[in-house]
């Protein structure tokens, strides 16, 4: 399947269905909580949101955009650590309220895809300059997946052009 920025979040789930439950990532990061993750977290662990934030969950943010997450437990002043959520002999242990994030990530075949996907559609905001200048910086030595590059997502040039500071429109729509 072509994974693109409006594939749903249905198929998305689907392609990362064959996670190997390695534990890799719970290892050294968490998933980044969106569409009422919070609520399901605590209602799984039968504790008030507020009280989940303040045990549990840390910001974190990319391309400007600020969401929470499970909580690092980190070692040395390491930039890295492990899920606040995840034991070494049971694997995750909200895994059936697991966040999405942590639902589509994953080192299958499509792994990178889906990676780009989630960050654009819960990270790269196009309506705030700053994040798609931050991620125009990425895309210089990233790749991406369609609906993903700088044209697509503000298509308008002069906008585009005025944030990432490129002057005048260029001739035959060339950035």
């Amino acid at each position: 399947m072509h994974i693109s920025v409006k594939t749903p979040k249905k198929d998305i789930l689907r392609l990362a269905k064959d996670c190997k439950t390695c534990g890799h990532c719970c290892k050294y990061s968490s998933g980044y909580l969106v569409d009422g993750d919070s609520k399901k977290i605590a209602n799984f662990l039968q504790i008030g949101e507020r009280e989940l934030k303040k045990k549990f969950l840390e910001e974190g943010e990319k391309f400007n955009t600020k969401l929470l997450r499970p909580r690092l437990i980190k070692e040395k002043n390491m930039p890295y650590g492990e899920c606040v959520f995840y034991d070494d002999k049971r694997g995750c242990t909200i895994q059936e309220v697991k966040p999405l994030h942590c639902k589509v990530g994953n080192c299958n075949e499509h792994g990178e895809a889906i990676h780009i996907w989630f960050t654009i559609n819960h990270f790269v905001n196009k309506n705030d300059p700053e994040s798609v200048r931050q991620w125009a910086t990425y895309l210089k030595t990233h790749p991406t997946i369609p609906g993903g590059r700088l044209e697509e997502l503000v298509p308008d040039k002069k906008i585009l052009n005025k944030i990432t500071n490129k002057g005048p429109t260029l001739p035959n729509g060339a950035l």
